[in-house]
């Protein structure tokens, strides 16, 4: 029996993180801490999904440009039964995404914005042009059960690949929307009490509201930790 609402993607949060739970360093110098076979395993969940959604943030400061990887990758997603490239989501409830972002200068796939009602409009006019598609919010947040029931509506997106970064994250979580967690945990202290974490935000109240996840699979490759992460049922 599963607990997801029907009509909405799986989701699978990918991460990598430090020994001590960190994504980046807490000055955001540092924002890759895994392994060229970290990112190879990146590549590979993204050739399952049919959609990418990253935060604003995380897409400036990785200069993200949100593609499939190459050639072989592409061939995989075609296996697959995807198109050659994700479609790519950024969440930017505020619209404070550069218009000089990497990610808009590589048009190979659709592009949809998610920000909310009460942008105001000339910060918004400087994304309308670049972006193929902008979803407002009928609020002053991002309502992420209907973004996913509108996804799965709208453009036919079965399964989608959430990337952070740690508030985009946390919004998830506390939605109850995160079907696996797959970490790679890195061999490295991080530190820093302001350095992001996998899911940060406010947090939960008491524990017993923690969503709860079921270890699904673990292997070592170097020194490095693939962890895979389903959510309980009870």
């Amino acid at each position: 029996m599963s607990r997801r609402p029907l009509k909405r993607p799986l989701v699978f949060v990918n991460m990598a993180v430090s020994a001590d739970g960190k994504i980046a360093s807490a000055n955001r110098r540092v924002i890759r801490i895994g392994s060229p076979r970290d990112e190879a395993h990146l590549y590979a969940l993204r050739a399952t999904a049919d959609a990418i959604l990253c935060g604003a943030r995380t897409v400036e400061e990785s200069e993200a440009t949100m593609g499939n990887g190459g050639e072989r990758y592409r061939r995989t997603r075609i296996r697959n039964g995807l198109a050659p490239h994700p479609l790519r989501i950024v969440a930017s409830a505020s619209a404070s995404l550069s218009p000089n972002a990497a990610l808009w200068r590589h048009r190979f796939s659709p592009i949809l914005l998610l920000t909310a009602a009460n942008v105001p409009e000339d910060r918004l006019g400087r994304l309308r042009p670049l972006a193929d598609a902008v979803w407002q919010a009928a609020g002053s947040t991002l309502n992420f059960s209907e973004v996913l029931n509108r996804l799965w509506r709208e453009r036919g997106v079965r399964r989608l690949v959430l990337e952070g970064g740690g508030e985009l994250n946390a919004a998830f979580f506390e939605a109850d929307l995160v079907d696996e967690i797959h970490l790679t945990w890195c061999p490295l202290i991080v530190g820093g009490r302001a350095a992001p974490t996998l899911a940060d935000g406010l947090g939960i109240g008491p524990l017993a509201e923690a969503p709860r996840f079921t270890l699904a699979h673990i292997r070592r490759v170097g020194a490095e930790l693939f962890a895979t992460y389903r959510r309980s049922l009870t």
